[in-house]
């Protein structure tokens, strides 16, 4: 993995929110690529219930400052950023007041999914392709995990399809059994085509429940990371007549010597 350039982007890390599989396998995605010898920038959004003090963030004034367009709403964005301690890893935060500033994730006080969380997904998906265009850095494997984050291969492989930037970028997408009940907003897909991707790149996104949204992850992929022991029958069946590259669920203690190999022979 030795100076091989590797983008994490994730719904969740340690130690910004609370230990599940999702913030830790992605935290430990980046910790051994850079322990490797490979470079690291990981993206997670700026949630309303991180402590910025206790994590020491803060903005970068050179990032941000620009406006996404979202639906045809010009929403600012925000970019900040942190350094895991004793790491040596920058995690890049994307914010934006009226999406992330609330103090939860993706419910409200009484579990009901937040109605924006479409347009949340956007926003975090276009705000970290351009703080990384602002980076000018050009990342060998772009490395998915999450369903917040999933709609980034869709993006790079589409709206961003001509930008030189990601031209050679391989896209990994890690599945989890983290999902939510129910569906996302019934404009999602619609949201998606104002950004001129056609009709069949959203078809899986008309139904936008938990498993769709990660089947369009799966269908811009380069290759497919098991992330969890079980996973939602629809996706396992899904995955049978993958062309792609899968990788089969590791445990933590062969997470290490699967993912090198994984990245090393089946994905660059």
């Amino acid at each position: 993995m030795r100076d091989k350039r590797v983008l994490i982007v994730s719904s969740e890390v340690v130690p910004y929110l609370p230990e599940n599989e999702l913030s830790t396998s992605s935290f430990e995605a980046a910790k051994m690529i850079h322990d490797k010898g490979g470079q690291t920038r990981i993206f997670m959004p700026r949630y309303g219930l991180i402590n910025e003090r206790r994590h020491q963030l803060h903005e970068v004034i050179r990032l941000s400052g620009m406006n996404l367009v979202i639906n045809d709403m010009d929403m600012p964005l925000i970019i900040k950023v942190a350094s895991i301690p004793k790491e040596r890893m920058q995690v890049y935060f994307i914010d934006n007041d009226e999406y992330f500033k609330r103090k939860a994730l993706f419910t409200d006080e009484e579990d009901k999914l937040f109605d924006d969380n479409d347009e949340r997904a956007i926003f975090f998906a276009k705000g970290v392709v351009e703080t990384v265009k602002k980076l000018n850095w050009s990342p060998d494997v772009i490395h998915v995990h999450g369903w917040m984050a999933s709609l980034l291969p869709l993006y790079i492989k589409e709206y961003y399809k001509d930008d030189a930037l990601f031209a050679n970028s391989k896209i990994i997408t890690s599945l989890y059994n983290n999902g939510f009940e129910g569906s996302l907003n019934n404009e999602f897909a619609n949201k998606v085509k104002f950004d001129n991707i056609s009709d069949s790149k959203v078809e899986s996104l008309t139904k936008p429940n938990h498993t769709n949204i990660l089947i369009n992850a799966i269908e811009n992929s380069d290759a497919v990371i098991k992330a969890s022991p079980e996973l939602a029958t629809e996706l396992t069946d899904y995955l049978k007549n993958y062309k792609n590259p899968v990788l089969e669920y590791f445990s933590a203690d062969e997470f290490d010597s699967a993912y090198t190999n994984f990245y090393l022979t089946e994905v660059l």
